[in-house]
């Protein structure tokens, strides 16, 4: 089984990599969900870590909906991650409706080519992941980041059964959410091959009016987890 690490750091990136985890998600700002790092951590990352890195296109916080301006922010990402040497992309676009905006997503997949695509938790809003799931197949999109489309992944333990079964080996279900190294076994016994964890811990901050919980991935965690798995 393979754990993908959200790192939402240079530090964080470099635990998951000295931990032994098999790739990261880069991404920033997790307290909002993760939106696209920036030009200079992308580099950092890339120029001096060999961990395989996915990066997060995602412009902004809230919902998966995209004006015009927007969408043409995440190509333009997507195509410095490109020319930077990232390993994968990790993005989607959603309709107002709760479908999944298959003429963007799609433009956004064969934009990535050849690099290897997985449809973020937007899937885990629409309305019908069994109907999206075979959507995201016919588009080529590699895997499918979920939690089964609720809170906690180990809340949504039967979608995701249900989902890696009709998925046949042709998109990858990879979980996450609220997954940690007491859990992470449950995810292997449903036939799982991958799992999503931020393996976080809160540093220490000097204080500052303009202060926010800071965290970063933790080698001890990310090892806990690889040992359950």
């Amino acid at each position: 089984m393979k754990l993908e690490v959200c790192a939402n750091s240079y530090q964080s990136a470099k635990n998951a990599q000295d931990a032994g985890a098999h790739r990261v998600e880069l991404c920033q700002e997790l307290s909002i969900g993760g939106i696209t790092p920036s030009y200079g951590l992308i580099k950092q990352v890339i120029e001096n870590l060999k961990i395989k890195t996915f990066v997060l296109i995602r412009p902004r916080s809230g919902n998966f909906v995209y004006s015009e301006e927007e969408f043409q922010i995440m190509k333009n990402d997507i195509q410095l991650c490109k020319d930077l040497g990232c390993y994968g992309i990790v993005s989607g676009v959603l309709n107002s409706d709760g479908t999944i905006d298959v003429k963007r997503t799609k433009e956004l997949v064969e934009l990535s080519k050849p690099l290897p695509f997985t449809f973020h938790r937007a899937f885990d809003e629409v309305k019908n992941p069994i109907e999206t799931l075979e959507q995201l197949i016919d588009l080529g999109v590699e895997r499918v980041l979920t939690s089964g489309q609720k809170k906690a992944a180990q809340e949504g333990l039967d979608l995701l059964r249900q989902l890696n079964e009709i998925a046949d080996g042709r998109i990858t279900i990879l979980a996450g959410g609220g997954i940690y190294a007491s859990n992470a076994s449950k995810f292997k016994a449903i036939g799982l091959q991958e799992i999503h964890a931020s393996s976080s811990v809160r540093i220490n901050q000097a204080n500052s009016m303009f202060a926010m919980p800071q965290t970063v991935s933790d080698i001890t965690n990310i090892k806990a987890i690889l040992d359950a798995i």
